[in-house]
């Protein structure tokens, strides 16, 4: 089987979903789902066994375009994290009821599968495509189904929208102008390209532009709060857990390999921008008092972190980055899963309004607290085996840079305990908050299994990455 299955699974499977129904979308989106990330595993056991699961066919003569998807270790594990990742948040959305469902469940599984094709193209033309249309259903998510004012919600969608749209012609045009040097969009093509060190500047620029917005890295983060907050929980999961990381993903696939001139002479820009967000993020994420916004803040500070260890240009941080992205990915989705759970029950995300949940149900603050550990890399979780390697990586570019990037982990104590203690601890609150139900409590015991079984044990992943990352380095080292 070749990798090109889970892209037709998913995309079929929108279509079924939508053709499904409303009563019956969220079941047959949870079943494709699944099944895309099982057709995963098996990819996994093929690529483990030496099997090419590649997939190139012609698909545009002239000029010379691809249908390419390429199968290794990071790819893999960016295809994996998406397709597990997917089926959590549908699986976790079963307690909401969202008018035109069939609509919403199948725009879902679009996404999903824009996402995989993101991650799996070495055509750049490909590439574009998928990332362009992974845009589109994310914005009717937030615009239709999201919460608080209409007007509010449309102009932080719109925001979003002309926002990354911008970014990516600027990717389009770096991209046309290297198939004009090269004659050829592969990406082993672009990789061979001798560029001059100016050259390499306004191409790094250019493909910067567009992967910033999307991380996003200071100062083109203006978009993300207030889109995290007006989408409904489902959007804001897909965007923080997995598209966000098409933007650290590409840094690592595209923009570094290509133009590594350019990454080494701006290197120490580029990690004071990643590191600035994590202080910034922290610092104001403190004084939030809308608990999705916080957890937006508290995202926009990781994503800092792990942005700067990719630019650090070593094998450690680029390890380091891939850990942290599948980590953060499956953290934050646990963080906003549990806003969500008081939501539906509180009919709030006001800080202000909850407290004394813990007395009315010891199990789910027990959940909570667990995954909320995990995410100020408590040790023993994943989370900490991430921050752990990215700061080692900024240590030894610079140990400033280690020590500034490292209030991370300070602050992200200080405004995640402070937000456990306002949300669940205190007397009992006036409102009933019901016992989380099964599916809740499998999503929470999922997300916690893997943060625990990779926080201990994490070799199968860094056994995985390793050799493509080693690759990226010694393209990277060439110059």
């Amino acid at each position: 089987m070749n990798v090109s299955f889970i892209l037709i699974l998913l995309l079929f499977g929108a279509l079924a979903t939508f053709f499904a129904g409303d009563k019956l979308a969220k079941t047959v989106a949870l079943i494709f789902s699944l099944a895309s990330f099982a057709g995963s595993i098996f990819i996994l056991n093929q690529h483990n066994q030496g099997v090419n699961s590649d997939f190139i066919a012609n698909w545009i003569s002239n000029p010379n375009i691809y249908i390419a998807l390429k199968v290794d270790g990071l790819s893999l594990v960016m295809l994996l994290l998406t397709t597990a990742l997917t089926s959590l948040i549908l699986f976790s959305s079963f307690g909401n009821q969202y008018k035109n469902s069939k609509n919403f469940y199948a725009l879902v599984l679009f996404m999903s599968f824009a996402m995989v094709g993101t991650f799996l193209s070495v055509d750049a033309f490909l590439y574009y495509i998928f990332w362009e249309l992974a845009l589109i259903p994310i914005y009717f998510i937030a615009l239709i189904w999201g919460n608080g004012d209409a007007e509010e919600r449309k102009k932080a969608v719109i925001k979003f929208f002309i926002y990354t749209l911008a970014g990516s012609l600027f990717m389009l045009v770096a991209f046309i102008y290297l198939f004009q040097k090269s004659g050829s969009l592969m990406i082993g093509d672009l990789y061979a390209i001798q560029l001059t060190e100016q050259e390499q500047f306004w191409i790094f620029l250019a493909l910067f532009l567009a992967y910033a917005i999307k991380i996003p890295i200071i100062p083109f983060h203006t978009w993300q709060a207030n889109v995290y907050q007006k989408a409904p929980t489902v959007g804001t999961m897909l965007l923080s857990g997995i598209m966000l990381k098409m933007g650290l993903y590409s840094v690592l696939r595209w923009q570094l390999p290509i133009a590594p001139m350019a990454a080494k002479m701006f290197m120490n820009v580029l990690i004071g921008l990643s590191i600035a967000g994590v202080v910034y993020g922290s610092i104001v994420a403190l004084k939030q008092r809308n608990i999705k916004k916080l957890l937006a803040y508290s995202s926009l500070a990781h994503v800092g972190l792990i942005a700067a260890g990719a630019y650090s240009l070593s094998i450690d941080g680029l390890r380091g980055a891939v850990m942290q992205m599948i980590a953060h990915g499956f953290v934050v989705v646990g963080l906003f899963f549990a806003a969500e759970v008081i939501e539906r029950r509180f009919n709030t995300q006001e800080i202000s309004e909850m407290g004394g949940i813990r007395i009315q149900d010891n199990k789910f603050a027990s959940m909570l607290m667990i995954v909320m550990l995990a995410s100020v890399a408590l040790p023993s979780t994943f989370n900490f085996v991430g921050e752990f390697t990215l700061l080692y990586s900024l240590y030894n570019v610079n140990i400033w840079f280690a020590i500034i990037a490292g209030t991370t982990i300070i602050l992200g104590a200080v405004y995640m305990l402070k937000m456990f203690q306002h949300v669940m601890l205190g007397e009992a609150n006036s409102k009933v908050f019901k016992s989380i139900t099964i599916n809740e409590t499998i999503v929470f015991v999922v997300i916690i299994a893997v943060l625990l079984f990779f926080g201990l044990y994490p070799k199968p992943i860094t056994d995985l990455i390793t050799p493509a990352l080693m690759e990226i380095v010694a393209k990277i080292n060439k110059v």
